[in-house]
């Protein structure tokens, strides 16, 4: 190709599929006009629009010297001799589209694509690893391998995308309308985004209204302990969290998205939706205590409108109404609304600070003092009232340290998550637990546990006082009889009454409660919405639509208003929050074991960029996450963890379509490779053995009798296989494979049929089965029987595939494999009845009122149809979908018997017999296969009966030999027949129907001459000689007449198990012996023919 001068004659339609930027070498020296492109008139060729989505050019070179397709067209050395020196060739082909692409020429720098040579080989760029539609970047898409490999007299670009995912014109068109409607959404910082977030909703109502209380309770130095525990088990968390956060994009769904993608949908599924329903009830208890405290002062000026209750229900209706509408107003609204809020918290805590420096003396009568060393010796130790102990306290306070999740429950409005939720985070909870700390000395070093408020109350001589409000000048012993009012243990207002300005205590109070509100009314829609989006409860698909720029929930933030709203109402909060505070915990503790089970699973893809975890630290707070759910209410413990467990089972029982790479499955990788070596380093055993099944049933639907009957016996005891040797004359591409792998896997899942599915190409079913032997399995897990269906048309076909048949048996004894053949009198293939389209999902299935119908590709019905794949010669890879019409076609009759009879083992069986002929040896599978059928519920009914070969003289001394070796073996029999006249002479009209049966295919070299006998069994092997059918003669006879016994004693019998006769190979011709296992199994019950390999698959020793 190199010697010829290659011409380019394309218009502005027929660019290649990939567009390529020329650019020019980067010299500043300028060099000759190149010659323009034809169907441009100045020269340019302007990229397609289709194009730009498809590829986009990264080269490595100075931007300085980078040309564009407007200034430089084609290189002068595609109409030109290229020299040979500097250039290889300039390869061209057709695509068959009118588009002509280039391949590689290795010196070319005018299509500066890769190191600049002219290639359409990619070099790495983040746009090839985005998903479809991803909301930053664009989606574009590495040429595939078969675009770069194969043959150019091969159509190009048939793979499609990359693994199989090209993306519709409306996925296109819906991922750009998205990208442009998120131009102008909202996206917040570390800062405001999550810091904020987290402290306003760690700086709670406990902060103000609860902290004295825990001081006088537990003194300083325990209550310290207090909040360095639930600062431990948050923080560990926190680091937790940030390593998920950072172990790839985060999308929205927070706390929900973060397990589910981790642990899978089960785990997420059943923390998502406990998780978001915990929020929207948050809302409720936060509204509430807002409206107390309005209530109160209400109260306290004599201005309720009708009672307390009431009241409390009114303003928080009012209120839950007002943070709706600035949560529906939009996030940006939502944000302001929040740093105002936080502003006023600020004030609030700086003004109690402030307070603490400035000693009032009317203030010293109700306990305040001012810093002083003996109030903090004295309060520095516990002194636990009213029944309360460490661990009750410790329950009081710990709420208080939730809520760093808030930032990470809106990650989808987040610029940059992997960034700004650890360090929000954990910041916010460094700052929060120093300012609770911080509260906590203060409060025990300046304000005695009790006080009387009263002026009078001072020290007398005459009285013995040593507390340290004694040193001080006050006398508050009578506050030991109880009664007082004032004090860390007495006033839960001690702040305000410290505060240099106590209005703005009351404001605080109000900012930490309307904050937290505003923050958990963001989050349950957010969670929610995520959650609705992966489908994973069928029937809330309504609450995952988005409304606006920035997607909000709008159906999920009128469901939280809805169930705020129910809760406000109701009022019976003080059940309900424990429960609540154990749902926010169950999901701290499934995060931390995320970590764990994540870094457990060691699989390649969990690397977080957040290097400062540690998988047993997160076990460790995974496990005092539920120690303290405990600790908090044992049986709000309890309930949480049945209503997650009922979740999981439901979700683990639906199984949801999806697939996130969870760790769950790395760690069932992990388990399953450590079993299967362990496996191989150990010798087989007798007592171990169990029939591992290949099965050759093509297409999975299309012999379902014959898969159900496999798997009644090796479903959870064995594997199973079902081989598929495809037989087609050209190779499908990669993408209709992985369909139609897909396809296949998905009708297996949907029947329940516990097997794997494996395809493999091959000129005829013999090379593909002597593939599927030798290469299926993996160390121990590998079959070691072959099951086949029985060639019912065999006669009607071509003889070589009979011969391809016969020597598949053949290969499998002599691979040592146990050979099984099922029989049924109407047949296993259904392919060829219409209707049988249920390899497809139901997003592939038309409307319906038309159907696909899966038809064989072949106009006459497949030649290997009851004992092989689907075989053809058409280019077709798999049966063919056609449109047909909603009116339905009658069925033949004899199509109509063959589909009940390849549901026929489906059902329960019922009570009957499965009869065994055990006529010879094989080392026990033909007695275990029907034993492990008895053991399924669908076969329970069933009893064994035992034949055997014997003589008239010999019969009892038979039976009981056989009942012996049955009881060692412990297996349970009904009967055993011996068959004493097994030898007699078969009928004479059975003879003469073999004889007629064998005619067609006997070689009668007696009559031609030797040379011509000899050429013609060269030809057509199959063929059967008068020899040979004189050496075998008695074993023919022996089919016969076993015929004739089996339709004798076994003609009512469920199922037929008898011992498949052996041929010799090299003598014994395959017409022959086709015709042997023809006349044996005809006119029968379903039968199964089974040879095992002679080696024992049975013990009666221990």
């Amino acid at each position: 190709m190199s010697e010829r001068k290659p011409s380019i004659k394309t218009g502005s339609s027929s660019q290649s599929r990939f567009q390529v930027d020329v650019v020019t070498e980067g010299s500043s020296t300028p060099g000759p006009a190149p010659a323009s492109a034809p169907g441009s008139a100045d020269g340019s060729r302007a990229p397609p629009e289709e194009s730009k989505g498809r590829f986009k050019v990264v080269g490595f070179m100075d931007p300085g010297g980078l040309g564009t397709a407007t200034d430089i067209g084609h290189p002068p050395d595609v109409f030109h001799e290229p020299d040979t020196t500097r250039s290889d060739s300039v390869s061209l082909h057709s695509s068959g589209t009118g588009q002509t692409h280039f391949s590689d020429s290795h010196s070319n720098t005018y299509y500066m694509r890769t190191f600049g040579h002219n290639t359409i080989d990619a070099v790495p760029n983040i746009e090839f690893y985005r998903q479809t539609a991803a909301p930053f970047g664009e989606k574009l898409t590495r040429p595939s391998l078969s675009e770069l490999h194969d043959e150019l007299d091969k159509e190009p670009f048939e793979d499609g995308l990359a693994n199989g995912e090209e993306p519709s014109a409306a996925e296109e068109a819906a991922a750009l309308m998205a990208k442009e409607g998120k131009g102008g959404s909202v996206k917040f910082g570390w800062i405001k985004g999550v810091l904020v977030r987290c402290m306003l909703n760690i700086w709670g109502v406990m902060l103000f209204i609860r902290m004295s209380w825990i001081v006088g309770q537990a003194g300083i130095g325990l209550t310290i302990a207090i909040i360095l525990m639930a600062t431990m088990v948050t923080t560990i968390t926190g680091l937790s969290t940030s390593a998920i956060a950072t172990n790839g994009f985060v999308r929205g769904g927070g706390a929900y998205y973060l397990i589910s993608r981790s642990l899978g949908p089960e785990f997420g599924g059943s923390i998502g939706l406990i998780f978001a329903f915990a929020n929207a009830v948050a809302v409720a208890m936060y509204v509430v205590g807002f409206a107390e405290t309005v209530v109160e002062m209400l109260s306290d000026v004599d201005a309720l409108m009708t009672d307390e209750l009431n009241d409390v229900r009114i303003v928080g209706t009012l209120t839950v109404i007002l943070l709706l509408g600035i949560s529906v107003a939009g996030m940006e609204w939502e944000a302001k609304a929040q740093i105002v809020l936080l502003v006023i918290l600020l004030a609030a805590i700086a003004n109690y600070f402030l307070g603490t420096f400035i000693p009032v003396e009317n203030k010293e009568p109700k306990g305040f003092f001012g810093y002083n060393t003996a109030i903090l010796f004295e309060n520095f130790g516990p002194d636990f009232r009213d029944e309360e102990t460490f661990f009750s306290v410790f329950a009081i306070f710990f709420p208080a340290a939730t809520g760093i999740l808030a930032g990470a429950n809106i990650s989808g409005d987040l610029a940059d998550p992997q960034s700004a939720i650890p360090k929000g985070t954990l910041l916010a909870i460094v700052i929060t637990g120093i300012t609770y700390v911080a509260v906590a000395i203060s409060a025990g070093s300046c304000i005695v546990r009790d006080a009387t408020g009263d002026q009078n109350d001072t020290v007398s001589d005459t009285v013995n006082c040593t507390d340290a409000a004694c040193t001080l000048g006050f006398d508050f012993s009578i506050c030991k009889e109880g009664g007082c009012k004032f004090g860390l243990m007495n006033d839960f207002q001690v702040m305000s009454l410290v505060s240099s300005f106590g209005p703005l205590i009351s404001a605080g109070i109000f900012s930490a409660t309307l904050s937290s509100a505003l923050a958990s009314l963001v989050s349950a829609p957010k969670v929610f919405q995520a959650l609705c989006k992966d489908n994973i409860y069928p029937g809330l698909g309504i609450f995952a639509k988005g409304y606006g720029k920035n997607n909000e929930p709008l159906r999920g933030y009128v469901l939280t208003f809805c169930i705020g709203l129910a809760f406000i109402l109701i009022g019976e909060l003080n059940i309900i929050a424990p429960i609540i505070s154990n749902f926010f915990l169950a999901s701290y503790a499934l995060i931390n074991f995320s970590v764990f089970h994540a870094s457990l699973a060691n699989s390649p893809g969990w690397r977080p960029s957040f290097k400062y975890y540690n998988m047993w630290v997160s076990l460790a707070g995974a496990i005092l996450c539920c120690v303290v759910m405990f600790v908090i209410n044992w049986w709000a413990a309890l309930v949480t963890l049945l209503i997650i467990l009922a979740l999981y089972i439901y979700v683990s029982y639906k199984k949801p379509d999806v697939n996130w790479g969870s760790s769950t499955q790395a760690l069932i990788y992990n388990q399953a490779l450590t079993h299967c070596l362990n496996l191989s380093s150990v010798e087989d055993h007798v007592k171990n053995f169990r029939p591992q099944c290949l099965v050759l049933a093509g297409y999975p639907n299309s012999r379902p009798a014959l898969l159900q009957l496999v798997h009644s016996f090796t479903k959870d005891v064995s594997l199973m296989v079902c081989g598929h040797v495809r037989t087609v004359a050209r190779r499908p591409n990669v993408k209709d494979l992985t369909q139609d792998y897909v396809r296949c896997r998905r009708w297996l899942l949907k029947k329940r049929i516990k097997a794997f599915y494996a395809p493999v190409f091959a000129d005829n079913l013999r090379i593909g089965a002597q593939l599927l032997l030798q290469a299926v399995g993996l160390g121990r897990l590998k079959p070691n029987t072959l099951v086949m269906g029985f060639k019912n048309n065999w006669s009607d076909g071509n003889m070589r595939d009979v011969e391809n048949y016969i020597n598949t048996i053949h290969d499998a004894f002599d691979l040592q494999f146990g050979v099984v053949i099922l029989r049924l009198m109407d047949g296993l293939d259904i392919s060829h009845i219409p209707g049988q389209d249920e390899l497809l999902s139901p997003s592939e299935k038309p409307p319906k009122e038309s159907k696909d119908v899966l038809i064989p590709v072949s106009a006459a019905k497949d030649s290997d149809s009851d004992s092989c794949p689907s075989k053809t010669h058409s280019n077709q890879s798999s049966p063919l979908i056609i449109r047909a019409t909603d009116t339905k076609c009658p069925l033949s009759l004899t199509d109509q018997r063959l589909l009940e009879s390849s549901q026929m083992f489906k059902k329960k069986q019922g009570k009957g017999t499965i009869d065994v002929w055990w006529l010879f040896d094989d080392g026990g599978l033909t007695l275990l296969i029907p034993y492990l059928l008895t053991t399924r519920s669908k076969w329970g009914d069933c009893r064994i009966r035992v034949f055997i070969g014997g003589k008239i003289n010999r019969i009892d001394h038979d039976r009981r030999a056989m009942a012996t070796l049955l009881s060692r073996f412990r297996i349970d029999f009904s009967d055993i027949n011996v068959l004493g006249d097994i030898n007699v002479k078969p009928k004479k009209h059975n003879k003469l129907s073999f004889k007629e049966l064998i005619e067609p295919y006997r070689l009668r070299e007696d009559d031609m001459e030797q040379e011509a006998a000899e050429r013609l069994k060269a030809q057509e092997p199959w063929r059967i000689t008068d020899n040979e059918l004189e050496l075998y003669k008695a074993k023919t006879n022996r089919q016969i007449r076993l015929n004739e016994l089996l339709r004798e004693h076994s003609n009512t019998a469920k199922l037929i198990v008898v011992s498949m006769p052996l041929a010799r190979k090299g003598t014994v011709s395959s017409a022959l012996y086709m015709c042997w296992l023809e006349t044996l199994s005809k006119d029968l019950p379903p039968l199964l023919l089974v040879r095992g390999n002679h080696q024992s698959v049975l013990t009666f020793y221990s």
